[in-house]
């Protein structure tokens, strides 16, 4: 069951619907949202004709399925560019992929998660979970725990909360104590290292990108194969990543960047 955030009213369960739609990744019937959801059948049909009519989903009247509307679509560009890094960004992206020829990941922080926000690659790209868009875990990712290290003590016990620690492999940090040490680490270091610990013979090494008063604004992260790299060898990027990632803070201050929620 999808829980209504009955305090946010009609438009909370608006927003929830997009949600649930947006999740299940292909178009979908009126059966399988009602199946999934705690709202009547007819306030169901009343909010998916309300989202249809304001061109915030689509319905095609021959297959009888709902999908995510094109006027999203242009409120997620308008989002990108005015709400997210990756504007500002993405120049100093294309540099950093282009120097060290592997695959450049931009996050920001999205209720404890990992929001992509921007992907740059190389000649040759790894396949690999994350595209701009996509929502990853924090405790498990290198841009992640980038981020969640340099959170101020409050912030980053509610972000610990916030983590499912599923084991997605061997590596994975299952517990928040784990983590939480991991973390001390990060900020002694100033870099997190994904250890294969979403995907296997995924590594990678991440930064934060702070602003000049320390506050976390994203996350920068150089991301390869254990078949190109080890995690010896990732290191000698951590100079050009913590560059650019400085770079980044500096120009987003200059910008006045949003905060999202963490």
């Amino acid at each position: 069951m999808t829980a209504a955030k009955n305090s946010d009213g009609t438009v909370g369960k608006a927003l929830d619907l997009l949600d649930q739609v947006a999740a299940i990744g292909h178009p979908v019937r009126f059966s399988d949202l009602l199946a999934d959801s705690e709202h009547p059948k007819a306030t169901l049909y009343r909010l998916l004709q309300t989202l249809t009519s304001q061109g915030m989903l689509s319905y095609d009247t021959d297959r009888q399925v709902y999908s995510l509307g094109v006027r999203l679509v242009k409120l997620a560009h308008a989002a990108w560019q005015q709400s997210s890094l990756a504007p500002i960004a993405r120049p100093l992206l294309d540099a950093l992929s282009q120097r060290v020829g592997e695959t450049v990941h931009l996050a920001q922080l999205d209720h404890g998660q990992v929001l992509y926000v921007d992907k740059r690659n190389p000649a040759a790209p790894l396949r690999m979970f994350s595209d701009a868009g996509k929502i990853g875990p924090g405790y498990c990712t290198g841009v992640g725990k980038a981020m969640l290290a340099f959170l101020d003590d409050a912030r980053r016990a509610q972000c610990l909360s916030q983590q499912a620690y599923h084991a997605y492999t061997a590596h994975t940090l299952t517990s928040a104590a784990a983590l939480g040490a991991e973390l001390d680490t990060i900020r002694r270091e100033g870099v997190a290292f994904d250890r294969e610990e979403h995907e296997p013979n995924i590594i990678c090494i991440a930064a934060p990108i702070l602003s000049g008063g320390n506050r976390v604004l994203g996350g920068l992260s150089i991301a390869t194969s254990t078949q190109r790299y080890t995690l010896q060898t990732l290191e000698k990027f951590k100079p050009d990543l913590l560059e650019t990632a400085r770079r980044i803070g500096e120009q987003a201050d200059l910008w006045q960047f949003p905060e999202l929620q963490s």
